[in-house]
């Protein structure tokens, strides 16, 4: 997800309809599931980029440069602690249709439920 669409989720949490949130999957303990998976993906992805920006102001200067370097470090976090966080980010996705997910096995019972169909009408036939 691009930067800008990060910012698009609040940054403020608020009070969400249950049958919202059930909609895609048509299971609230499904869709918790699911956004709880996707938050922790975000979460991943922003730690990685936080690793990656404070890696490169970290250097083995002694002296003045160290204070600079910690005034830049400090900069970046604060800038990472303004972001939406991810379980805000996660929903908003979610209830915006910009999430795609499925259920493994929903979709292997659904094909064995089928497959049974198949074999009833072959086997009527014959």
């Amino acid at each position: 997800m691009e930067n800008k669409e990060k910012e698009k989720a609040s940054t403020v949490i608020e009070t969400r309809n249950i049958y919202d949130l059930s909609q895609g999957t048509e299971n609230i303990y499904e869709s918790v599931a699911m956004l709880s998976k996707r938050a922790n993906q975000i979460a991943a992805e922003e730690k990685r980029e936080l690793r990656k920006q404070l890696d490169e102001v970290t250097s083995n200067f002694d002296g003045m440069e160290d204070t600079f370097e910690n005034r830049e470090q400090v900069e970046i976090v604060r800038r990472s602690e303004r972001k939406p966080k991810a379980t805000l980010m996660a929903t908003t996705e979610y209830l915006n249709d910009e999430l795609y997910f499925r259920n493994p096995a929903k979709e292997n019972e659904e094909m064995q439920k089928l497959e049974a169909e198949e074999d009833r009408i072959v086997k009527s036939e014959e």
